[in-house]
């Protein structure tokens, strides 16, 4: 069984750099273009965000992030932190690298005091709705850099302490 563990890091780290990259090119792919919602360094850097890197056996295979954004119209949490650039190689894919990424994000979000976290993505990613549903995340109105972005998906799950 690999070894998988979960570093926090900045943004601006350059295993971090290049998964970017990895999944820019996907979303240029799918979309036709890239994510270019706003995102800075200092929004993924506590208290107001923190950062993520996934390694198997010392290879960078995923990351993640959350920030603080203004609440929003999500299961009536007033501190919400919006789920960033979370993404895990294709051939590390099904192996728990995801779910442990989402359960880290949620569990240190909660510490930094948020009481929800709120996520977009595109309804083409079949694979990611799927699986944040099956983490328990609901639907919630649209919300956002993308809100008005036909085949968005917004989805929220409360957090406990």
């Amino acid at each position: 069984m690999p070894d998988l563990t979960l570093a926090r890091v900045t943004y601006a780290d350059p295993d971090a750099r290049t998964l970017t990259e990895e999944v820019q090119a996907y979303y240029r792919e799918i979309y036709g273009g890239p994510d270019d919602s706003p995102l800075t360094e200092a929004e993924l850097t506590p208290p107001t965000g923190l950062f993520l890197l996934a390694r198997l056996d010392d290879e960078p295979v995923g990351m993640a992030g959350w920030r603080r954004i203004e609440p929003v119209d999500a299961l009536g949490g007033t501190r919400p932190a919006e789920v960033r650039r979370m993404y895990t190689r294709p051939a590390a894919r099904h192996r728990g690298v995801a779910r442990a990424l989402l359960h880290e994000l949620e569990r240190t979000a909660t510490a930094y005091g948020a009481d929800v976290m709120v996520l977009s993505t595109g309804g083409v990613q079949a694979d990611a709705v799927a699986f944040y549903r099956a983490c328990g995340y609901t639907d919630v109105p649209p919300f956002g850099h993308w809100a008005g972005s036909p085949g968005i998906v917004c989805l929220a799950r409360r957090l406990t302490s």
